[in-house]
């Protein structure tokens, strides 16, 4: 099976080819079908043939290679939906609706739009259904999503500097806790280990299996060792450095390596 990685709005997705697979470049556009509606999807790398034994998560078929009248419709949709996502607010507004708009996609078909909101609960949007239906005329999906979500589709910039994770590259949600921040000796303060969505920084996640892997060759904290400095006790590690503090009897920490130090028998 041949199939292709491109990116819908803000979602980057496997699709598939029905026949022979087209040959894309990056950056190209072409047309996909997804959930029985047309979009124009940005391509991120060349075909290639689909290893796994599942099929991809998602039912989206590429259909053919985007021209330039594609484009034009495609750019004609985001002014719709720039003065949508105004609209909607007014409207939320006007019913006094418990919800936070987030973004809105129109369908490159124009058959659909989709309202993506966060809550903290259920809210009853039919009335706004209606209202948004009879401005659009169109079918309205109203889509409540999680924080971290509500990030993905509005983007922004970490404490790192750099564009989000979730906005750039990531295709899914992975378990964060706050256990990889502790194997990795971070400060557990919220405000350094949470990101824009408040929840913890998906990055805790990246290296963490190293830092795992390193502690392993270390010993425990807290036993005595002998140094070239003295005796002392194990303090604290810093697996990138590879090497570890003691706290030496005359009250004084040193860093040393691991190869530095041996076990003092009590």
């Amino acid at each position: 099976m041949n199939v292709i990685d491109v990116k819908i709005h803000d979602r980057r997705v496997v699709a598939r080819f029905r026949e022979e697979p087209i040959p894309f470049h990056p950056y190209e556009f072409c047309l996909v079908e997804q959930e029985g509606d047309k979009e124009l999807a940005k391509v991120k790398n060349r075909p290639y043939a689909w290893q796994e034994e599942l099929p991809p998560e998602e039912e989206v078929f590429v259909l053919r290679k985007a021209e330039a009248e594609d484009i034009a419709v495609a750019r004609e949709h985001r002014v719709i939906e720039r003065d949508a996502y105004r609209i909607a607010l007014d409207k939320i507004r006007d019913r006094d609706l418990p919800m936070s708009l987030c973004a809105v996609e129109r369908s490159f078909d124009g058959k659909k739009m989709r309202f993506f909101f966060t809550a903290e609960h259920r809210i009853d949007f039919r009335e706004l259904v209606k209202d948004l239906a009879y401005i659009y005329k169109t079918r309205i999906d109203m889509r409540q999503i999680g924080v971290r979500d509500r990030s993905k589709k509005i983007g922004g910039y970490g404490m790192c500097g750099q564009e989000l994770c979730c906005a750039r590259f990531l295709q899914k949600f992975d378990p964060i806790t706050i256990r990889m921040a502790k194997d990795q000796n971070l400060a557990l303060n919220p405000t350094k280990i949470s990101g824009l969505c408040g929840r913890l920084m998906c990055c805790l996640a990246y290296e963490v299996n190293g830092y795992v892997d390193a502690r392993k060759a270390f010993p425990p904290a807290g036993i005595r060792v002998q140094t070239p400095h003295g005796v002392g006790i194990l303090a604290d590690f810093n697996y990138v450095k590879n090497t570890m503090n003691v706290h030496l009897e005359e009250n004084r920490t040193v860093e040393c390596r691991l190869e530095e130090i041996t076990l003092k028998a009590d």
